[in-house]
């Protein structure tokens, strides 16, 4: 086979993997030329990246809520309590940032955990179990911020989590070293990983791509890391936003392929009744699921309050929705079974990319939100007509 026969084939096939990357190279290549190049400017891919890494963390939870077929639509209010919670010990309470930082993420597990009771032990459907969330922490949320209706928060290093940047060590030619040794490390990474799958799969009988298609993802998706790396390092470097969403995909992508937990998470979303029938334990999965979007809605609120430097009434509003429409525009499955958390980061930041370019372009905040549920439509309607081929 041909190398552009092989490589039209693969796309063809594995068309719900790569359809959101050629989505976002059109989106970011045809504002790039209507903003005669501001849009892909350092100052710009770095905005953006820092404005989709609080919903992009939440991306991540929600997609292995759809993966088990199940949905949180208590997040948005969640994030926009907890950071609020981390604002009052920030500044009425004198603590430290080391210590509230872990105390909200466990109220942010026992949240979750909370909810997956509900859903998986008393049996209430998802949908209502976490609206009735929703309702009860924006009531709290209210509660807590009435009295000064904002609550400042002048901690640098808290804020830094939402404004700052990695340390820079000295530029050279004017780019930051330690971003481009991020960089060539990330590259690095993933050479390492891409060689020791293919070695996996020939090892034990596997059917793996051509070699010349092969150099050429590698070549390819190194290119992109690098050109990400350089432009990032030509503005202020990697952002700490950055580094903790990329910490959360590297940890969730291992957990989700590389371990039994993960296999099992995905068992249930294909099937709870025969998952059950194997041995596994649908309601544990269940809770672990729930348990850990808790937990990414707390880290969430605290990048958010921290990037605003302050907790706000309205704080975590729309979040929930805008973090299922990056998890649908990145792959996952409305059926259940189906998604990837890098599918999720890919979806929160075409999303992000979408409203950036429409502001640099001043288009009305009314067409920007027509324009965002067209594409939240049509990557559902590509989902379902890709299954309806499959079947």
């Amino acid at each position: 086979m041909g190398f552009l026969n092989e490589a039209k084939h693969l796309i063809k096939s594995n068309i719900r993997d790569y359809g959101m990357y050629i989505a976002l190279f059109v989106i970011m290549l045809t504002f790039a030329i209507m903003t005669d190049g501001l849009f892909i400017s350092s100052r710009n891919i770095s905005n953006l990246l820092d404005s989709a890494g609080y919903i992009a963390v939440l991306a991540v939870g929600m997609t292995l809520v759809i993966v088990i077929r199940h949905i949180d639509l208590s997040v948005g209010f969640v994030a926009g309590f907890l950071g609020a919670v981390a604002a009052i010990f920030l500044t009425q309470m004198g603590l430290s940032v080391w210590i509230v930082i872990p105390i909200v993420l466990v109220f942010g597990i026992i949240i979750g955990l909370f909810n997956g009771f509900l859903v998986a032990k008393i049996g209430i459907p998802s949908f209502v179990a976490t609206l009735a969330g929703m309702l009860i922490f924006r009531g709290a949320l209210l509660n807590v911020t009435e009295s000064t209706g904002t609550i400042i928060v002048n901690d640098d290093l808290f804020n830094a989590l939402g404004n700052g940047f990695i340390p820079s060590l000295m530029e050279v030619n004017g780019l930051h070293l330690l971003s481009l040794i991020v960089g060539l490390i990330g590259i690095v990474l993933y050479i390492y990983s891409e060689l020791s799958n293919r070695r996996n799969k020939v090892k034990y009988g596997f059917e793996v791509i051509s070699p010349q298609i092969f150099i050429f993802k590698l070549v390819f998706v190194s290119f992109i890391i690098g050109y990400i790396t350089w432009v990032l390092a030509g503005y202020n470097g990697f952002s700490w936003t950055v580094v903790i969403m990329l910490l959360i995909v590297v940890i969730y992508h291992f957990l989700t392929t590389k371990t039994v937990l993960g296999r099992n998470i995905y068992a249930v979303g294909s099937n709870p009744e025969a998952a059950h029938l194997s041995g596994i334990n649908v309601t544990k999965i269940t809770l672990i699921v729930f348990g850990s979007m808790g937990m990414l809605a707390a880290l969430s609120g605290i990048l958010f309050t921290a990037r605003l430097q302050s907790a706000t009434t309205t704080a975590g509003t729309l979040f929930e929705l805008d973090a299922i429409a990056a998890a649908y525009v990145g792959g996952v499955s409305s059926a259940g079974g189906v998604g990837k958390v890098t599918g999720a980061i890919i979806g929160a930041i075409v999303m992000a990319s979408l409203s950036s370019g429409m502001n640099l372009l001043g288009v009305g905040i009314s067409y920007q939100y027509m324009i965002r549920g067209a594409v939240l439509a049509a990557a559902v309607i590509f989902d379902v007509m890709t299954r309806k081929q499959r079947a």
